[in-house]
């Protein structure tokens, strides 16, 4: 765009020489390129008014947050105390307010009127204070939280205690303390949809509103990390290193261009360093937000801007298409705006998952050819949208113009393989169809290419690869094997690991109604661990169990139907009968609970139904608070538990009791004092953490070495 040289030439100036540009030069360069490469865009894909009706939509929101930092917070809610909102006459304050503003109070037109009144504060001293008394109520209260849930001019950060981030209470669980939610806080979840869609632009521009963006002071410690004087990055209460986002992401200038109104040139800013950003964000990661520079009140919710940014853009015309651009061609991106010239070099990438992919991604934009391997059976996608045949042939391929083409309901979607842990570990609070995104993104290109079912270290060696022509083998392989806990019976029936639980459960399509698939579960649950694996194990056995015991119950009806209830249930032992019937009347009463839910118009109460015969538990050997997942993610324990789950803290495994069957039917655990505890548990999930792949130094001696547990 040559309508503005000076800028042109800034641009050309920073190409030529990218390591002469300072940190804060070249922020202000990307922030002035951004919304010219909008406007590019936006002229390139014929979309300039529907990239300008979403800008619109961003600037609209400003009065929200504007009002919400000038009065609410400075001159209500600091103002009038708690005690003091409890005792309004809220009735008459409001029908005041709403003669003030001419009619009834909304978030958006009590921010218009507020904004307005402070231009004349003097003048208008009678109707801000009706505003202030109704702002404070508003905030203060437990009916004003209630009435505005839904809005985010009357909420504010609040102050942060380390050892209270979730919400919890205390009951007795078999004899020993166990946290969970109030259940008035329990939030519904059915099967296997996604059960987080994150914020909506309102929110999220809030959070990018929120931010101070420190990126001109060089404190933008969310992106560079948080350091002590002395240069070394500080650590969290809980020792947790705070040295900001892995991808050194330029999280302020993101958050700038949010708050103003330039959502595409956000996401291009993003992409410079992310452009795998669909794998990441809301749900995945959080290392940004515990090194927010707020560190004693609510951090700013990075993760929320970054995938909220991602989606508007998506859900624009030809959105996809544009994201994938980006991700090759970034103006933004100095040192590489293009994919560099063939190097002739030519990588195998061993594993597709987080890591696989992404080497793969910036392998080729590095100008090397790319082959990518990975144990699980790759399922092809339409060629017309991957751009390869069925036999691996390169074909033409459709521009999408509307993403949702791509989605599928997360409880009928098709298990295609690609994504490794992304795709059989990590549950469906994070949108699976992102997976195709990321599988696009990469397979479309000419310089990729992908085999599924090629176990390395059996199917293809280090020596064959390197005969068959590759310059480089990139082993992104993940975990390896389980940690095992030592105690007695620990191999009985109903014990499993929880990585070989998720994976059942997904690879085999067990969690879909439809499906044959069968991976039986039975209650009550205990999962062994405090990690983020075991949370997610909490919460998926609690979703699949009305699934199974409903699938069986549909089945055992319509072969009675058929063949009658003696020749059904003739061949059974005496364990299968004690299965089924417990099966088959937790089936019914679930059916019975959607019934009465339906005829009232509520949501049925699967998890209350859950609990009464056993629940999930979590157990893990310390405090709750000493809990990976609590120091590494506390968003995650606050929602396993708003499902109902139970987190009971400083118990070590000692022993699995077996029924006559030889199946489990109880978990003994030992205090800390050395007393012990039995929980009923006719399911075990071992979530004890695990070690990583090097099977290949055992198979492969003469070309792998390892250094302790990890490769040389």
């Amino acid at each position: 765009n040559t309508s503005d040289a000076a800028l042109r030439g800034r641009l050309d100036a920073v190409r030529a020489n990218p390591a002469s540009l300072a940190e804060k030069e070249r922020s202000a360069l990307l922030l002035a390129l951004a919304p010219t490469l909008e406007s590019f865009v936006g002229e390139l894909f014929g979309i300039s008014g529907e990239i300008k009706s979403l800008a619109a939509r961003h600037t609209e929101l400003l009065p929200l947050f504007e009002a919400k930092r000038n009065f609410v917070q400075r001159k209500a809610i600091n103002k009038i105390k708690a005690e003091e909102a409890a005792g309004f006459d809220i009735a008459a304050i409001q029908a005041a307010l709403e003669v003030a503003l001419g009619g009834p109070v909304s978030e958006m037109l009590f921010a218009t009127k507020v904004e307005a009144w402070l231009k004349e504060e003097a003048a208008h001293a009678e109707q801000l204070g009706l505003a202030a008394k109704y702002a404070a109520w508003a905030y203060h209260t437990p009916a004003g939280k209630a009435r505005h849930k839904s809005g985010v001019v009357f909420k504010a950060p609040h102050k942060l205690d380390p050892e209270h981030l979730v919400h919890i209470e205390t009951v007795d669980h078999s004899g020993a303390p166990a946290y969970r939610m109030p259940t008035h806080e329990w939030r519904h979840r059915e099967g296997f949809a996604l059960t987080d869609h994150g914020m909506d632009l309102e929110k999220a521009a809030d959070q990018a509103f929120y931010c101070i963006k420190c990126h001109n002071q060089g404190k933008d410690s969310c992106s560079t990390g948080l350091r002590e004087k002395t240069g070394e990055f500080k650590k969290s209460v809980f020792g947790v290193t705070l040295n900001g986002c892995p991808l050194s992401e330029r999280i302020s200038e993101m958050n700038v261009l949010k708050e103003e109104g330039v959502p595409l040139g956000a996401l291009a800013i993003v992409t410079v360093d992310n452009p795998m950003a669909a794998g990441t964000g809301h749900r995945i990661c959080n290392d940004c937000m515990k090194s927010c520079v707020f560190q004693k009140q609510e951090p700013v919710d990075i993760p929320q801007i970054e995938t909220r940014t991602l989606k508007d853009v998506l859900e624009l015309p030809w959105g996809f298409e544009i994201y994938s651009l980006l991700t090759r061609w970034n103006p933004l991106n100095f040192e590489r705006p293009l994919p560099k010239a063939s190097t002739g070099y030519k990588v195998l990438v061993v594993g597709l998952g987080p890591a696989g992919f992404t080497l793969a991604h910036h392998l080729m934009n590095d100008g090397h050819t790319v082959v990518g391997v990975d144990g699980l059976k790759i399922e092809p996608l339409d060629p017309s949208l991957s751009g390869v045949d069925a036999l691996g042939n390169r074909v033409a391929f459709r521009p999408v113009r509307d993403v949702n083409e791509l989605y599928e309901s997360l409880d009928n979607r098709v298990l295609a393989g690609f994504g490794g842990v992304a795709e059989y570990g990590i549950t469906v609070r994070w949108n699976k169809n992102y997976l195709k995104l990321l599988r696009l993104l990469i397979e479309r290109r000419s310089e990729f290419s992908m085999f599924g079912g090629v176990r390395f270290g059996g199917g293809i060696t280090i020596d064959s690869a390197f005969d068959l022509g590759f310059d480089h083998v990139a082993l992104c392989m993940g975990a390896g094997r389980p940690t095992v806990i030592p105690m007695k019976h620990g191999l009985a029936r109903g014990v499993r690991q929880a990585s070989d639980f998720l994976m059942a459960l997904q690879l085999t399509g067990a969690a879909k109604a439809d499906s044959v698939a069968n991976l039986q579960l039975r209650l009550p649950v205990v999962v062994i661990g405090g990690g983020l694996t075991a949370i997610d194990t909490a919460t998926e056995s609690l979703a699949y169990y009305p699934i199974q015991v409903e699938k069986f119950l549909k089945r055992y009806e319509a072969l009675v139907a058929e063949k009658g209830e003696a020749e059904v249930t003739a061949s059974w032992t005496a364990e299968e009968r004690e299965v089924a019937s417990e099966f088959i009347a937790h089936a019914r009463m679930i059916r019975k609970e959607r019934e009465k839910a339906k005829a009232e118009g509520r949501s049925p109460n699967l998890a209350g139904l859950i609990n009464e015969w056993g629940g999930v538990t979590l157990a893990y050997r310390r405090r709750l608070i000493d809990s990976p997942s609590y120091t590494l993610n506390h968003e995650e324990v606050a929602k396993a538990l708003e499902e109902g789950i139970l987190f009971a803290e400083n118990l070590t495994p000692h022993e699995v009791e077996v029924d006559r069957h030889g199946h489990a039917e109880a978990l003994q655990l030992k205090r800390a004092d050395g007393q012990v505890v039995t929980f009923p548990a006719r399911s075990i999930l071992v979530a004890a953490g695990t070690q990583p792949n090097t099977v290949l130094a055992r198979e492969d001696e003469h070309n792998m070495r390892l250094d302790g547990k990890y490769f040389q």
